[in-house]
């Protein structure tokens, strides 16, 4: 992998702060800035994925519901009520 320099301005306050913190972990700045690079990189990354993903099955939903493929609102009370009463029928012991 080729390498390239980094240069940004900082505080030299923040500058030896963050020195001593990464001594105190014995990392050097540098290795704790590519660390903080490459986990915001992957960061990032994940967010656009899990946007893509979300965006795809909302249009799935849209697509379904245009289709007239939906579940009435009355029909998913009716059968979680069903299961709310089998999961308290289970609960106080009953078969």
């Amino acid at each position: 992998m080729a390498e390239s320099t980094f240069t940004f301005r900082v505080d030299e306050e923040l500058k030896a702060a963050f020195g001593e913190a990464a001594k105190a972990r014995d990392q050097t700045g540098a290795q704790l800035l590519r660390r903080f690079m490459r986990d915001f990189v992957k960061q990032q990354q994940a967010e656009i994925e899990y946007d893509a993903w979300f965006r795809r099955e909302v249009e799935e939903g849209i697509a379904s519901a245009n289709a007239g493929d939906v579940i009435s609102a009355e029909d998913v009370e009716k059968h979680f009520a069903a299961r709310r009463a089998e999961t308290r029928r289970k609960i106080s012991g009953g078969r």
